[in-house]
């Protein structure tokens, strides 16, 4: 028998509930900030905001992309702009489930190593090519195959795709892997043309897709405009006419460019929320999956001793990271997951809680006196966190030297790095999220190809579970649980999605971690 998924059903609703927590702090936030859930209304009308003049979206973001090929600019947190010109054979929805984009179903086998995606009919990427099943595949086997691909981690469940006519993509796992509609969104798997891709230099920089817009001007790490691309298939409910997405100047104007006009829409640094909101502007929290972490190199001297790891875990406030950057917007956290999501493990949220005594008696159980440790902070630019860090050590008798490598990224990934920092937006799929942390070869994981003791096990039942399974947060908590007990990351806080945009702009639907245009006008 196969189990074919459409859009959620009443079955899946339970999934939603847990991630409630988190969607009823963005729309209190959303509510108190004023932001004009009135002008959605307008959107279901139809058309474009201000009484049928031409509406503009002015955007600075400060995650301007430096790759425009999907492949090559993984799944950071530049995805969200490369949503713009690039759709997805999935997208979540505000629940966190995976819904339909360019495939309109989807079915596994039986067994649960293959997945037949189902693609719409008639669709075509910018430059006039067909979105069929031969472009999805030319899209997978280039993110798994091409020599700068970002992505080829991710999709290591992949074992191959061939198509079934012009409009099945059947995807061959090498597990049973239920996780697959989640992790073929828009974070992992943007879709290029297949002739424009056959030059990636070029489609780097001239990106061509089968998303909502469509780019008509790029200045390379500075400006792109955009269009509304009336071959989206759902462009019924794009009403937004015009993109100018410009790369943010300094955090302090970005405020001042909204107050006169220059922006509309932009990410805001917490530190500027509160002249937004003085200025009348509409300061709003998106829900994400954001989570920062120290990194250890546990295969490397002092860290190849559990009890110095441990002293670090205590050592560490976690509520002085929040209260010093994010003013009051982040939380303390010891996990990659925000309490209400589904992956979320209540019984670890204690764990290791801050305790200075302890980690000092700590370290002198594994024969350091105070100051004997010293080692090297190395981050890729200045960071106020790294200081934090420093202090709070040093607190404990381990002396930290702050060093910046601009080239920060080929240490760290090569693994040749003893202790640093990190901050992950997270993925659609919880599996990825544990996977890319405490997995062998997890990208996050500084110790590789160091794991915790059970967690490929508990990491390969979360695959073989549907995610519409009665057990399923069960099982996905108890990865978790497992995962935390990875020696190589101390979770420290969580920082908002934090966005400001001029009160004529529309709500925006509270999509976690994404940005979604869908229904949103913008007005006089």
């Amino acid at each position: 028998m196969t189990s074919e998924r459409h859009l959620p059903s009443a079955r899946r609703t339970r999934r939603g509930a847990v991630l409630g927590a988190l969607l009823a702090l963005a729309a209190l936030v959303l509510s108190a900030c004023g932001s004009g859930s009135g002008a959605g209304a307008a959107a279901a009308a139809g058309g474009g905001g201000g009484g049928g003049k031409t509406a503009t979206l002015k955007w600075a973001s400060s995650f301007f992309p430096a790759h425009w090929d999907p492949v090559v600019g993984g799944s950071g947190a530049q995805f969200r702009i490369l949503a713009l010109p690039y759709a997805a054979l999935t997208r979540t929805d505000a629940k966190g489930d995976a819904v339909p984009d360019l495939a309109q179903s989807w079915t596994y086998n039986s067994a649960g190593d293959e997945i037949t995606f189902h693609l719409r009919p008639k669709l075509t990427f910018s430059d006039g090519t067909p979105v069929n099943a031969a472009a999805v595949k030319n899209a997978i086997d280039r993110a798994k195959s091409q020599k700068n691909s970002a992505l080829f981690g991710d999709l290591t469940s992949i074992k191959s795709v061939t198509t079934s006519g012009d409009l099945d993509v059947v995807v061959h796992l090498t597990q049973v892997d239920h996780q697959i509609p989640l992790l073929l969104g828009e974070r992992v798997l943007q879709i290029a043309s297949p002739k424009a891709a056959a030059d990636p230099a070029k489609l780097d920089q001239n990106p061509v897709g089968a998303g909502p817009f469509v780019v008509t001007q790029l200045i390379p790490g500075t400006k792109v405009l955009l269009k509304k691309n009336p071959n989206y298939w759902d462009a019924k409910n794009i009403h937004i006419d015009n993109v100018e997405l410009v790369s943010a100047p300094d955090v302090s104007t970005v405020v001042s460019g909204l107050q006169t006009g220059v922006y509309n829409f932009a990410d805001l640094a917490p530190s500027q929320a509160k002249a937004a909101k003085a200025a009348g502007l509409d300061v709003f929290v998106q829900p994400g999956f954001n989570a920062s972490n120290i990194s250890l190199n546990i295969n490397k001297e002092p860290f190849n001793n559990p009890k110095v790891v441990d002293a670090v875990r205590y050592a560490t406030n976690r509520q002085e990271f929040v209260d010093k950057l994010t003013f009051g917007y982040g939380k303390p956290t010891n996990q990659p997951f925000p309490p209400g999501y589904i992956a979320y493990d209540e019984k670890s949220a204690n764990l290791y809680p801050y305790d200075p005594a302890k980690a000092k008696q700590l370290l002198e159980q594994a024969g350091f006196k105070p100051g004997q440790i010293k080692l090297d902070l190395v981050i890729s630019k200045e960071d106020p966190a790294a200081e934090i860090v420093q202090s709070q050590l040093a607190a404990v008798g381990i002396t930290i030297t702050i060093k910046i490598n601009k080239n920060w990224a080929t240490p760290f990934f090569a693994k040749d790095l003893t202790l640093s920092l990190y901050g992950t937006t997270g993925r659609d799929s919880a599996a990825q999220t544990l996977t890319a942390h405490f997995g062998p070869d997890g990208p996050l994981n500084l110790s590789s190809p160091y794991e915790p003791d059970g967690f490929e096990a508990a990491i390969a039942k979360v695959r073989q579970t549907p995610l519409d399974a009665p057990d399923y947060p069960q099982i996905l908590q108890a990865a978790t649980r497992v995962g935390l007990q990875s020696k190589a990351l101390v979770f420290t806080y969580s920082s908002p999605n934090l966005f400001v945009k001029n009160k004529a702009i529309s709500a925006l639907p509270a999509n976690p971690a994404h940005i979604d245009w869908t229904g949103v006008t913008i007005g006089n």
